[in-house]
């Protein structure tokens, strides 16, 4: 076993965030015929999932204070 370093444990956090990202955005999808405020809901979170991961990246690169 290696020893985890920051790049991999950036790049194994960022796909997690961008796996949720997506799969809300696809709960916005398929929610949107039943109850357009729920999907509503579902998209934010998708976005503010984006906006973390821009975050992520400014930290990553030291941007960050």
């Amino acid at each position: 076993m290696s020893v985890p370093t920051q790049g991999e444990t950036y790049s194994q956090l960022m796909e997690h965030v961008r796996k949720a990202q997506e799969s809300c955005a696809m709960m916005a999808h398929l929610t949107r015929d039943e109850d357009i405020a729920r999907a509503d809901a579902w998209l934010h979170i998708s976005e503010l999932f984006k906006k973390m991961q821009y975050k992520f990246t400014e930290l990553a690169m030291g941007r960050l204070n």
